[in-house]
């Protein structure tokens, strides 16, 4: 879930830097694309997270600490209305090819800008239904894909839409599932190799999270990868058996997966499970939700998880797009995986096989057995980004730091529960081995209560509410 809070000055996660590039002869839909997806971006930003890796790394040099403080403002443009009210929120990344750029905002309308002057070159309306009813947290879009000369992007009505780059004319629409169900889509898709990957939302309505990839080319869906799995399938023993709580599970994906073309494998990271703050009716560690996931991005086969949060009762999703990139540790060149979680820790693995890269501890945690607490949680070696205990306030008598459990009587926890970091991305420099973390101090009051669940519905059986 989304709110407001304060937000932290950037902590940096230092590793020694390799430059992250990968090469691989592929026949491919648009081979051009796929090879500067491989590469960091320059003058132009293809993709969300600037390449396959989600690194936001750029190789431009013009801009440095030494002008910095010279730029000003060349043009603004106003997007006739367009996601301008207060249900909306602007978290999307334009994109820019060829001396255009692409911008989409939180009511799913895309416009292509003159990169140079500002001025409107084509726009699309989505005309979506502004009666949607299953939207979490805010109206909100968090950007496009690009490849074959079109634009790709998910609506809040659980729609992926393909776009003519050139016209903004649709191409193809696809329906992944319907709103009413408590389906969206406000995550921004990756494009590679004639494929588009996705991911769903509506964690805190009773939805079943997946992974969609679709045929750039027709819209014709692939292969989905569910992240809370059917009975027999693996990570199934993690429910209880013989309900179907795991079919209502939640483990949304919020942001944008990386791929590496080399290992031939795409990641993401599912959010939250459902109910968000009731664990007595889930007992276990409930997979995927708040897991880093791998899987064959040609099949969507399983490959490896990390679950950062086992029992997940405080919204402690991953929602932060997962970074790529390769360092040497040791003396030896490891291919690395990191993501910053709302737990307030940064947790770094080999992308091969899933296990840290640097360290990460299970130790015992508080118990209530009425909320089916998890024995043990994984504890990173290393900093946290943000304070990870509450101070005591008047009228509330309970405080306690990460993982404490709360019941019927509300109890002070931090973090909260939107971080530690939250969607923002966390943007790595292959130069300097830095990671940029952004992170949100807040406490918030955790209590849990009981609901039932309606399709359709808000499903989240308790609450957080900040107590300033």
């Amino acid at each position: 879930m989304k709110a407001k809070g304060r937000l932290i000055g950037l902590a940096l996660v230092l590793l020694v830097p390799m430059q992250f590039m990968l090469v691989i002869a592929v026949l491919a839909a648009d081979p051009e694309m796929d090879k500067r997806l491989r590469q960091p971006p320059g003058k132009d930003w293809l993709a969300n997270g600037g390449d396959l890796t989600n690194q936001r790394y750029s190789t431009l040099k013009q801009i440095d600490t030494s002008n910095v403080k010279q730029l000003k403002g060349a043009w603004m443009t106003r997007l006739k209305g367009s996601g301008y009210a207060r249900k909306y929120s602007f978290e999307a990344t334009p994109l820019v090819k060829d001396g255009v750029l692409y911008i989409i905002t939180g009511n799913d309308d895309v416009f292509a800008l003159n990169a140079k002057t500002g001025e409107i070159i084509w726009e699309y309306w989505s005309g979506i239904d502004q009666k949607i009813s299953t939207v979490c947290c805010g109206w909100v879009n968090r950007g496009l894909a690009m490849g074959e000369g079109k634009l790709f992007f998910g609506q809040l009505d659980a729609n992926v839409v393909a776009l003519d780059m050139k016209t903004g004319k649709p191409v193809w629409k696809t329906p992944i599932e319907k709103w009413e169900n408590g389906y969206t889509i406000t995550s921004a898709p990756t494009y590679y190799d004639g494929t588009i990957y996705i991911g769903i939302s509506g964690g805190e309505f009773g939805i079943r999270g997946r992974l969609t990839a679709l045929n750039a080319g027709n819209g014709e869906i692939l292969w989905r990868a569910y992240t809370v799995p059917a009975p027999g399938e693996v990570g199934s023993e993690t429910w209880p058996p013989g309900t179907d709580h795991a079919m209502r599970g939640g483990a949304a994906i919020w942001n944008t997966p990386a791929l590496d073309p080399e290992l031939g494998l795409v990641y993401f990271v599912a959010g939250n499970c459902g109910p968000d703050y009731d664990g007595s009716m889930r007992e276990g560690d409930n997979l995927f939700c708040a897991s880093i996931m791998a899987l064959h991005y040609k099949t969507g086969k399983y490959v490896w998880h990390f679950q950062q949060v086992h029992h997940d009762i405080w919204d402690y999703d991953a929602a932060s797009s997962v970074v790529l990139f390769d360092t040497v540790i040791a003396g030896q060149p490891r291919k690395g995986i990191a993501e910053a979680g709302r737990t307030g820790w940064v947790y770094i693995l080999d992308r091969s096989n899933g296990k840290p890269l640097i360290g990460i501890e299970e130790r015992p945690v508080p118990q209530d057995p009425r909320q089916k607490t998890a024995k043990t949680q994984p504890f990173p070696i290393g900093d946290a980004t943000v304070p990870q205990c509450a101070e005591p306030l008047p009228g509330y008598p309970d405080a306690g730091c990460i993982f404490t459990p709360f019941w019927e009587t509300p109890v002070l926890i931090q973090p909260s529960g939107i971080g530690g970091t939250n969607w923002s991305p966390m943007p790595y420099n292959p130069e300097t081995g830095y990671f940029y973390v952004p992170g949100t101090v807040r406490t918030s009051s955790f209590v849990r209560h009981g609901d039932k669940f309606v399709l359709g519905k808000r499903y989240v059986d308790g609450g957080q509410a900040a107590p300033l």
